[in-house]
């Protein structure tokens, strides 16, 4: 006859070991699930180092890597063609007095920017330039005279930027036939129209001004045409339609920007930043433009100018055939 307590001794040291096979069966899973799990992993790293190395990039990315990234391109190739076409742009319009946005936007879509990028890179390389135009003519200013013009430029400039954010999903062949043909109107109503200058004007003329010149601003960065003809009916001096100008682009400078922003994040973030680097550069060519414009005359320059710009639509409308 069995001794009780030894009974329930036996018992417990075969509830024991089974304990321990349990566990020790279950370690043994856990350390298999962690070998595929680690085996998995670096397949998958492997995989995304492989496909980085191809060309190809990662899908996904920390923002600052992606920013760090960009802006390690921009600062490139593209960021010479970025200085160039910006110091044509701005040398073009301290000599003869306008077509910046009518050269830098259509260059820089053929030069594999995008519309949005192109923008902010422009209104920023214009800042120092209108900051001087404004200061220079401040004796020619009347304040009274921005404010109904500048709010409804403004309020339409957010309709232009959502209209471009859905045009982008056309291919760049469209878009760049689009601000061609954009281009092309534009220089040929410049051409043709020369309204007579008046003391006053209509109220209907400036409410299609404005409203048109914020929303084309907002599309594709080219608001300059329409407040240019407004400004050229009134019988106004040099200086009062130059600090006019000047005043409008300039405190439409931050609307723009932070409108765009919002709707395109981070993208417009490197361009602006290459953009701030080169304002130096961008002074000299103020200068050097102001000083030709000075020397020569910008009436003559205005009409080479306009043959430039009637190249740069015409090849705008061509590029499914130029591409």
């Amino acid at each position: 006859m069995t001794h009780p307590s030894l009974t329930q001794r036996v018992t417990k040291n075969q509830r024991h070991r089974q304990k321990r096979n349990l566990k020790t069966d279950a370690s043994g899973c856990d350390a298999d699930s962690i070998k595929s799990l680690q085996g998995k992993s670096t397949a998958r790293l492997e995989q995304h180092r492989g496909s980085y190395d191809n060309g190809i990039p990662p899908r996904i990315s920390r923002p600052s890597t992606r920013l760090t990234a960009r802006l390690t391109e921009i600062f490139s190739l593209p960021f010479v063609w970025l200085v160039a076409l910006l110091s044509i742009g701005i040398f073009v319009q301290s000599a003869a007095g306008f077509a910046a946005g009518l050269l830098v936007i259509p260059s820089m879509l053929w030069a594999g920017f995008s519309i949005p990028e192109a923008q902010a890179s422009l209104i920023i390389a214009t800042i120092p330039q209108n900051l001087w135009g404004v200061w220079s003519f401040r004796d020619a200013s009347e304040p009274r005279r921005l404010l109904w013009p500048g709010l409804t430029r403004l309020t339409f400039l957010p309709i232009g930027v959502a209209s471009l954010s859905y045009l982008e999903s056309f291919s760049i062949v469209h878009l760049r036939q689009m601000v061609g043909l954009m281009v092309l109107v534009a220089t040929s109503v410049m051409l043709g129209v020369n309204p007579k200058p008046r003391k006053h004007l209509h109220p209907g003329w400036g409410w299609l001004a404005f409203p048109l010149s914020g929303y084309f601003q907002g599309l594709v960065g080219i608001g300059g045409p329409p407040m240019v003809l407004w400004v050229q009916a009134h019988d106004w001096d040099t200086r009062q339609s130059r600090v006019f100008l000047f005043s409008m682009y300039l405190i439409s400078i931050i609307p723009a920007l932070g409108v765009l922003l919002w709707f395109f994040g981070g993208r417009i973030v490197p361009v602006s930043i290459a953009t701030l680097v080169a304002i130096p550069w961008l002074l000299l060519m103020t200068y050097l433009g102001l000083k030709l414009g000075t020397a020569i005359g910008t009436r003559g320059l205005r009409y080479v100018t306009y043959g430039l710009l009637l190249l740069t639509g015409a090849a705008g409308l061509a590029a499914p055939w130029i591409s």
